[in-house]
């Protein structure tokens, strides 16, 4: 049977498999950043707010509107009103002509099972880690596009690191994010970790959950072969779990001008302990096994293979890959201790923007899933929520890209205008301190030198003052 046979049917079946459980994973249909308003939609939509059925009641304090029924939390800050000016700018989160694409669940099997067509030119490159591990870093280097736009002030392509989520699954929304922002004018790289999408597993380790340090060596090898560009990390679902980490472990010397996460997953523990919806859980809980079944006998010595392929849950395939190891067993309560994301989050000194959906059906709602002080108290997050979108979905109409990616390019856009302003503004400050300084140094001085020679030790301490 051909491949695309193959595929072709296994959307079939998913298809199939949405109709029959449609009672159980059914969400309400509304309007969606791409939709039209329908008459009296938007009535019904406020009536439901002011009942307390909202989708995120808890967000109701902080919020700005903007465009397409999305708002925005953060704590109020120069960075928010600028990021609010560009956000309520965006053309992407105008709404437009309602597509087929609205529900939920078909946002997200989309993303996860269509592949992108054409797909970018992509050149890998395998780095060796310090424990002589490898990751893979794919370059998209294509295909070229004609009028790109430079997206630093130095003339220098900006750098897009992208971390696909925790699975090791390479989404349709990751190569077209990486197409939009190719040209765009950037310069993307997806980083993979240990045994992910054909990157060889040649020590018997994988990365942990919020273990970035893998990420950190991968980041260092790119500062190096890009010392000048500015650096952007992006995130897709449970791969905000790595960049938080390395974002909260590596505080002002991340080398990352800005961030964003794609439906991120934050109480990430809970998440594992709660459970997907079952078609979920046993979809990512089928495809890791698949992708862990090559390296089998290599894991052997360190993990006990055949509690790690009997596991049904994604908690029990967790704990069995990296809790019950038989060198160094663990608990579950050290485990997360290790690699909660957001264990070091009051170290982070990035702008880190969040987009999530209402309906989510992987992450669940909003008032559950996300940590409201943490955009409340926190200058550096901000979070944009949407009524509908799915889990890493927020698809349009075709050719168009998904909107959070246009949003994502367009909030870095902004970041990096705020940030050369800043330091224009400083650089003035400085001239201008140094100017006035100089003035009243050489008044002193002047003043200093016709005064009497009783004075020599007071002379004496300022010259002192002055050398230092």
């Amino acid at each position: 049977m051909p491949p695309w046979s193959a595929a072709l049917a296994l959307i079939l079946a998913m298809l199939a498999l949405l109709c029959l459980l449609r009672p159980r994973l059914r969400s309400p249909w509304g309007r969606t950043v791409g939709e039209k308003t329908l008459p009296g939609a938007q009535n019904r939509d406020d009536e439901e707010e002011a009942d307390g059925g909202g989708p995120a009641d808890q967000f109701s304090d902080g919020r700005e509107p903007l465009p397409g029924g999305c708002s925005l939390v953060c704590k109020p800050s120069a960075l928010a009103q600028c990021l609010l000016r560009a956000l309520r700018r965006s053309a992407a989160l105008e709404p437009g002509p309602r597509s087929w694409l609205s529900g939920p669940h078909l946002q997200t099997l989309c993303h996860f099972v269509l592949p992108v067509a054409p797909g970018p030119e992509l050149a890998r490159e395998y780095l060796q880690l310090a424990d002589d591990g490898l990751v893979a870093l794919d370059w998209v280097v294509g295909p070229c596009v004609r009028g790109r736009r430079i997206t630093s002030a130095g003339g220098l392509p900006a750098v897009l690191l992208v971390i696909p989520n925790a699975w090791g699954r390479l989404t349709r929304n990751v190569l077209g994010l990486c197409l939009l922002a190719l040209e765009r004018g950037y310069y993307p790289v997806i980083f993979h970790r240990r045994g992910h999408h054909g990157c060889p597993l040649v020590s018997p380790r994988l990365q942990p959950f919020g273990d970035p340090s893998d990420l950190k060596e991968a980041v260092t090898y790119i500062r190096f072969r890009h010392p000048a560009a500015p650096l952007f990390l992006v995130s897709e679902g449970s791969g905000s779990a790595l960049l938080l980490s390395y974002l909260g472990e590596c505080g002002s010397s991340s080398y990352v001008t800005g961030a964003a996460c794609i439906s991120p997953v934050l109480r990430c523990r809970e998440w594992f302990e709660a459970g997907l919806p079952w078609p979920y859980e046993r979809g990512f809980l089928l495809h890791q096994k698949i992708a862990l079944s090559r390296y089998a006998t290599a894991l052997e010595d360190t993990v006990d293979t055949s509690r790690l392929f009997r596991s049904r849950s994604l908690r029990e395939f967790e704990e069995a890959l990296f809790c019950h190891t038989k060198s160094f067993p663990i608990s579950w309560d050290t485990y997360w201790d290790r690699n909660d994301p957001l264990r070091d989050v009051d170290e982070a000194a990035v702008p880190v923007l969040c987009i999530c959906s209402a309906d989510d059906p992987v992450c669940g709602p909003p008032d559950h899933t996300l940590t409201t002080e943490l955009f409340h108290s926190n200058p550096y997050f901000f979070l944009l929520l949407s009524h509908h979108g799915g889990h890493c979905g927020f698809l349009r109409q075709e050719p168009l890209p998904a909107w959070s990616h246009e949003v994502i390019l367009e909030s870095f856009r902004a970041l990096t205008e705020f940030f050369r302003t800043e330091e224009r503004m400083k650089g003035l400050s400085r001239r201008r301190a140094s100017f006035l300084g100089g003035r009243r140094r050489g008044g002193a001085l002047q003043r200093r030198e016709a005064s009497s020679s009783s004075n020599l030790e007071e002379i004496f301490s300022w010259k002192r003052s002055y050398t230092r």
